[in-house]
């Protein structure tokens, strides 16, 4: 707003009050322009004083801010006569007038009116500044307290510890509880902290088969599973293809995926393919809130919510196998926790179950574990190994997931850092092409001598891990392996090293070696810890050592729509094959469904492919629809 004096009040130096005040007023034409009310309260007062002073000969003493009123009245008493002004905007002060009669301003017949509209304005006054009371003397405005940062002992990282269920079910000590809270409070804050095992809701067709968060949250969900589905082109061209046939027509999927918007353009596709679904999260942290709510809404039973404690998420998957009438016959399974539970607490479901789909590296080692052992009772689908799902989730997603996860959580850059990736799988290909093109200076360790002189050809150096675990800034585990980083390596990192997991299994970081009493945790921001040393030195870890893409950020949903075909082809393989085609082993996805999922995906780049002649094909060996490569081949 601008305040326009009309008579404004003669100036002996103009300049000095442009210097003073040069970012709030400027002077043009008959006027004086502030352009800033605080300026106006503290500039139009000063004037109707030195205005005041000059036409009744009266005296005063600028007062410093901050002086006790009785030595305030007593300065005004004795010293001699003279008028100063304070810059509301910084130590510098100039003076605007004197109680000089040689240099005494001309009253401005607007005087009253101005000096009443100042006297008015003085509620806003700054910390600091010095106005006039109603009777001229000179007033102090409060001080407002200042913000104490950490160095003057402020503890802004601490947090309220959250109890009963929604606290973790390991133990933690007790001198690092002070600082740290549990995995419930990387929950939206937006949220209640009741537990959702505590709620009664019903979606709008009175349905309370399910266990989320915030069942009114559907609306915002639906909205973020309609952008999925507009990058997933493969799932909605089977949709429309197999919709009228339906394939999955009696099939009772049971499943533990992660639970985004991505997954859940998935679970609407087998349910329109005509199966039944039932629904947990594999990871405490990456589920959507807001996508879950949508799934419930539209009538499909999901378990699950951002931040359940451990005992959370084993009841969730218990919720989603054990209800009366009701037995699943298939199970989509990512990472094996939810065919451990069935093994573990219902064996007998196995009776009826046709068959397993497996997604990640964990969980088909699992299932290889009791292939080996004598113990799987049904076929399994390894889709983790498929060429799709290797090249394309594990080696492109990872390649662009990992430096997003890592500036979500700690802002971090890249060039110069040293980074050392542990394992040089597909996933590991996928971090350290992304680092290196980042300008990171990237290390690799690995035990597989082919992967292993991969990693050399490509430009890495190959290391053991205690060789350059003392100089390095990011620890990176991409192995699907346990105790890859113990406390050995974790006390001998540099101070300020980030130590994060791109595997499936949280096993590879052991964080169970770090809740000791001499070490402090301090919760920094959402899936951010300090884990701090007696010395001082702290190491900055992320998402408590589970997978870093899907907990603390987000993966390219194109990419997830090639696993998810590649999940719902293998379910409808499994569960329509005749008996006897596939035994109780793990199985690799048919090269023809392989080469499917990516012609399904090429429309989305306008792309065109060749096609083979007669003579060509005959030249080759081949069909001219395909497979065209052998399974020995290697992508």
């Amino acid at each position: 707003m601008d305040y326009i004096y009309h008579n404004p009040l003669p100036l002996r130096h103009p300049s000095q009050l442009c210097s003073v005040f040069v970012h709030t007023f400027v002077l043009g034409g008959k006027g004086l322009r502030v352009t800033t009310a605080m300026s106006v309260q503290v500039v139009s007062a000063k004037m109707a004083e030195a205005d005041l002073q000059a036409s009744s000969s009266k005296e005063l003493k600028a007062v410093p801010p901050g002086m006790p009123k009785s030595e305030e009245k007593k300065v005004l008493k004795n010293e001699p006569k003279a008028a100063a002004a304070t810059s509301p905007v910084g130590p510098s002060t100039e003076v605007i007038a004197k109680g000089d009669p040689s240099h005494s301003p001309t009253p401005s017949p607007d005087l009253p009116k101005m000096q009443a509209s100042a006297m008015r304005r003085t509620d806003g006054r700054q910390n600091g500044e010095s106005l006039l009371n109603s009777d001229g003397t000179v007033a102090e405005a409060p001080k407002t307290k200042k913000i104490q940062f950490a160095d003057q002992k402020q503890e802004f990282n601490k947090r309220p510890t959250k109890i009963g269920r929604r606290s973790l079910s390991r133990s933690i000590s007790q001198s690092s509880t002070d600082s740290y809270s549990s995995a419930a409070s990387y929950t939206d804050s937006s949220d209640d902290e009741t537990s959702p095992r505590d709620k009664q809701q019903k979606n709008s067709k009175g349905s309370a088969d399910f266990c989320i968060k915030n069942i009114k949250q559907a609306d915002f969900g639906r909205r973020e599973i309609e952008i999925a589905e507009q990058e997933m082109p493969a799932l909605t061209a089977l949709r429309k293809r197999a919709q009228g046939e339906k394939p999955l027509a009696g099939a009772k999927v049971v499943g533990c995926t992660h639970i985004t918007a991505q997954t859940a353009v998935l679970m609407e596709t087998l349910s329109a393919l005509g199966a039944q679904c039932r629904w947990a999260a594999c990871n405490i942290y990456s589920t959507q809130n807001e996508v879950a709510a949508a799934l419930a809404e539209a009538g499909i039973s999901v378990f699950a919510w951002k931040g359940e404690s451990e005992d959370d998420f084993w009841w969730c998957i218990d919720r989603c196998v054990n209800l009366e009438g009701w037995q699943p016959n298939m199970i989509l399974d990512d990472g094996g926790d939810l065919t451990h539970w069935i093994y573990k607490k219902y064996p007998n479901m196995f009776k009826k179950i046709k068959g397993i789909v497996e997604e990640s590296v964990t969980g088909v080692h699992r299932l290889y574990q009791l292939s080996k052992a004598g113990k799987l009772c049904v076929p399994a689908m390894n889709v983790n190994d498929s060429v799709t799902k290797q090249k394309f989730d594990n080696l492109y997603c990872c390649r662009e997931s990992i430096l997003d996860g890592l500036k979500r959580t700690t802002d971090v850059m890249f060039g110069g850092k040293q980074v050392l990736v542990c394992g040089y799988g597909e996933v590991g290909k996928g971090c350290t092409a992304a680092l290196k093109a980042m300008g990171a200076v990237v290390y690799v360790t690995e035990i597989d001598p082919i992967c292993a002189l991969q990693a050399c050809m490509d430009g890495f150096r190959l290391v053991k891990l205690n060789e350059v675990i003392r100089q390095v800034d990011i620890v990176i585990t991409c192995t699907g392996n346990k105790n890859v980083v113990v406390r050995e390596y974790l006390d001998r990192m540099k101070s300020g090293c980030i130590v994060c997991n791109m595997g499936h299994s949280n096993t590879e970081i052991d964080v169970a070696s770090l809740r000791t009493p001499e070490l402090t945790w301090e919760r920094v921001r959402s899936q951010v810890d300090h884990v701090i040393w007696p010395d001082g030195k702290r190491i900055v870890l992320l998402a408590e050592g589970r997978l870093l893409n899907l907990s603390c950020s987000t993966v390219p949903t194109f990419v997830l729509s090639i696993t998810a075909t590649t999940q719902a082809l293998a379910l409808i393989e499994l569960f329509n094959a005749p008996e006897g085609r596939y035994k109780q082993d793990v199985y690799l996805l048919p090269k023809k469904m392989d080469e499917y999922v990516a012609s399904l995906h090429l429309p989305a780049f306008d792309a065109h492919l060749t096609e083979l002649s007669d003579e060509q094909a005959k030249y080759l060996g081949l069909n001219k629809n395909g497979p065209f490569k052998p399974n020995y081949y290697r992508y």
